[in-house]
C-alpha cells in the first residue's frame, strides 16, 4: 500500500495577499491542476477524454482550510476518488506543506458528460484504472510476482 497520488506546487507571490497567505480561490485551481495530472499519470490527458468526447466538469466542491500556506512553501497536493459510479466520479484532497502540516482538505463532485454537457457513462477503462486508487489506497496487484 502506499499514499494516494501526490502533486507537487510551490506557492508563488502572485498566489499570495497582502498579508502573505494564499487566496482563498487558489487553491480550486491547485485541486484542479493536481486531478489533471492524476489523470494524466492514468494514461491519457484530460484533453484526449475530451477528444472523445468525454469531461468531467464540477457539480459541487467543498474546502476546509486548516492553515494558511504562504509565498515560497512546498506543497504537496494529495488526490484520490472516493466514488465511481456510471456517471459520478469524486475526488478527496490533501493540501500539506513542506513540513506536513495540513492546509486544505477537499471534496469535488463530477458528472461524467459528453462534450455537449449532457451525461454519459464513465468509461469502463478509466474507471478500471481508478479503482486501485479509490478512498486513497493503492492495492498491491497480487497477479504480479514478487
Amino acid at each position: 500500500m502506499t499514499v494516494p497520488f501526490r502533486h507537487p506546487h510551490r506557492v508563488s507571490y502572485a498566489d499570495c495577499t497582502l498579508g502573505n497567505h494564499v487566496y482563498h480561490s487558489r487553491y480550486l485551481d491547485w485541486l484542479e491542476a493536481a486531478r489533471g495530472e492524476f489523470i494524466r499519470s492514468l494514461g491519457a490527458t484530460v484533453l484526449q477524454w475530451q477528444e472523445r468526447d468525454v469531461i468531467f466538469p464540477v457539480i459541487e466542491a467543498r474546502l476546509r482550510y486548516k492553515s494558511p500556506a504562504r509565498y515560497d512553501d512546498l506543497l504537496a497536493i494529495e488526490v484520490w476518488p472516493t466514488l465511481i459510479e456510471r456517471v459520478r466520479l469524486n475526488f478527496a484532497h490533501r493540501i500539506l506543506n513542506q513540513d506536513g502540516k495540513l492546509i486544505l482538505e477537499a471534496e469535488t463532485f463530477h458528472a461524467c458528460a459528453g462534450v455537449n454537457g449532457k451525461p454519459k457513462r464513465l468509461p469502463e477503462e478509466l474507471a478500471v484504472k481508478l479503482e486501485p486508487y479509490l478512498n486513497g489506497i493503492i492495492v498491491a496487484d497480487s497477479k504480479k510476482s514478487p
